[in-house]
């Protein structure tokens, strides 16, 4: 399977997305699918539909680029640095490492991005990948954001179960809000800048954590 399925029609659509714990063997999304012709997560990603780096525009990951950010949260304030680098190979992906450290913690994601321009979360290492142990890569980022957009950032049960929902969208910047039902009671609100990425986060619900873009 493909991530890609195209929608035959209105009705065909609805169907499917209703029933779509019975198409093929994807995970129940979570409401609303939100994302045209996308099945997410995708159960079983086709390595040819994927290209070799991941420059969508909202999301870009240039191997040996880097950013630093000033986090304010219940202990005080502190320095995050993310570095991007070639990651491994995860259900047959070639995917794009972006490491995180702050305050001693280490944490490497894994991403690729498809033809159409979305990028997919593939996987935490030493906590979860795609095609193991039912874990499935859901959606980092659309090419093509819509307010009202809702889809699961990836799924693997008990581990990972968040979803997004776009908020806010103009010409230049893409805002988000993130839940999870393993986090119950806590929001997070995502602000990303065309051409830059990820540029804030504030904590709408729950402890009290901001994230803002130094350089």
């Amino acid at each position: 399977m493909t991530v890609r399925g195209r929608l035959l029609g209105t009705a065909l659509g609805v169907a499917c997305t209703l029933a779509l714990a019975g198409c093929g063997s994807a995970s129940q999304p979570s409401p609303p699918a939100g994302v045209d012709e996308l099945v997410v997560p995708t159960p079983s990603p086709d390595p040819s539909d994927f290209v070799a780096k991941v420059d969508n525009p909202w999301f870009p990951l240039a191997v040996g680029s880097s950013q630093r950010y000033v986090v304010a949260d219940t202990a005080g304030n502190h320095d995050l640095t993310v570095s991007v680098a070639p990651g491994p190979t995860v259900a047959g992906v070639a995917t794009t490492a972006r490491t995180s450290r702050e305050s001693g913690r280490r944490v490497t994601d894994w991403y690729a991005q498809d033809e159409d321009g979305n990028v997919w979360w593939f996987g935490r290492a030493g906590q979860w990948q795609a095609g193991t142990d039912g874990a499935e890569a859901g959606l980092a980022m659309p090419a093509t954001p819509r307010v009202g957009d809702g889809y699961r950032t990836a799924f693997a049960p008990g581990v990972v179960e968040d979803t997004v929902r776009v908020v806010a969208l103009d010409e230049d910047q893409l805002v988000v809000e993130e839940r999870s039902d393993l986090r119950p009671g806590v929001a997070d609100q995502r602000t990303f800048e065309r051409g830059t990425g990820l540029v804030q986060e504030d904590r709408t619900e729950g402890s009290y954590r901001v994230v803002r873009l130094v350089g």
